[in-house]
């Protein structure tokens, strides 16, 4: 399972068909205080522009929806984690994503074997108020020894210009927001970070 280098995350399926022509090889819908009704319809326009743009799509935290509408991944926060049927996830063949901030929600989420974990966040973020203190870069160099081969996506305040620290500190991937979102053209910034993305590629 190889996740591309840059992941970005969207609140929405507007979002999503602005980006999916650019040419984005991974990303994330994550959709917040959604009724349920429009989760599904939102979920299952992803997967058919998913599947219209081939890109590898990951829905957050929704994952009955995802399982219903024929997506590929599913990302968890621990609080989700809790609740959602992991034998259901695998049985229809979802791959599996899981956020962690310490060194107890790592070893709760290795126990569920997932396809990849996400560390966060890296460097003070203005997109949310967290309750966790920014990682740093050791932390993602801690984080990869101790998942070993397992997919490890850095997010949180990652720029292009950071960009490549965080890789080097052992990220296979990084997950940005509100860079591109609060960016004066974000059709233009996200092709700034898929001009490092195919850079990053040429080096490994």
């Amino acid at each position: 399972m190889t996740l591309d280098v840059f992941y970005p995350i969207v609140p929405n399926c507007a979002w999503l068909a602005r980006l999916a022509p650019l040419g984005i090889k991974t990303i994330q819908l994550r959709l917040k205080d959604a009724a349920t009704g429009e989760v599904a319809r939102e979920v299952l326009m992803a997967v058919k522009l998913a599947s219209a743009y081939g890109f590898q799509l990951i829905i957050n935290d929704h994952w009955r929806e995802a399982i219903d509408s024929g997506a590929d991944f599913v990302h968890l926060g621990q609080e989700d984690l809790k609740v959602a049927e992991l034998d259901a996830i695998r049985q229809a063949g979802l791959k599996l994503g899981i956020s962690t901030h310490s060194e107890v929600e790592l070893m709760t989420a290795l126990r569920a074997k997932p396809d990849y974990v996400a560390l966060g966040p890296i460097y003070e973020t203005k997109l949310k108020v967290m309750s966790w203190a920014p990682q740093g870069l050791e932390q993602v160099t801690r984080w990869k020894t101790l998942i070993g081969n397992v997919p490890l996506v850095a997010i949180g305040g990652i720029t292009p210009e950071r960009a490549g620290a965080v890789m080097a500190a052992g990220a296979d991937s990084v997950a940005v927001i509100t860079d591109f979102m609060t960016a004066p053209h974000p059709e233009a910034r996200v092709s700034l970070w898929l001009q490092w993305a195919q850079s990053q590629r040429k080096q490994g």
